[in-house]
């Protein structure tokens, strides 16, 4: 029996699925980092668009995580919490919700800023690789 007309629906052969399995795997490895900020990992990637935006509503930063505003609004509220973000609503259109970064955010960027290299030790790419890695999964998501 030829098995070549299901070749494509083999896990080894999907694409899709080393990419969830690598970002799982990634995510799982940040933790240990961000669990000394008290963050998950969508409140750290959350919060790096604060650091260099310092204020965004809510439309333009899921666009950024290319997450939704379902996924978005319990992040943000925890934040909030947190007192690393302020939240409000524009006064010109209501449905226009803003975010800022706090000065307690902005203080929390001084912890962070080592993780990115803590990081690098955990996955074992050469720079290069990391370079390629990074274009491909940019070239993915549309992202120039």
């Amino acid at each position: 029996m030829n098995n070549s007309k299901y070749d494509c629906i083999r896990l080894e052969n999907q694409l899709c699925f080393p990419i969830y399995a690598a970002s799982r795997e990634i995510v799982k490895r940040y933790r240990p980092f961000l669990d000394e900020l008290d963050l998950t990992y969508t409140q750290y990637i959350a919060m790096m668009v604060f650091w260099e935006e310092k204020k965004i509503n809510v439309k333009h930063l899921g666009e950024k995580l290319f997450l939704d505003s379902g996924t978005l609004t319990p992040v943000l509220k925890s934040l909030e919490a947190k007192s690393f973000v302020s939240r409000y609503r524009s006064k010109e259109d209501e449905r226009i919700l803003t975010v800022e970064i706090t000065p307690e955010g902005e203080a929390l960027k001084e912890k962070a800023v080592e993780i990115p290299q803590k990081m690098a030790g955990c996955v074992k790419l050469s720079a290069e690789e990391a370079t390629q890695l990074h274009t491909l999964m940019h070239k993915i998501l549309g992202v120039k």
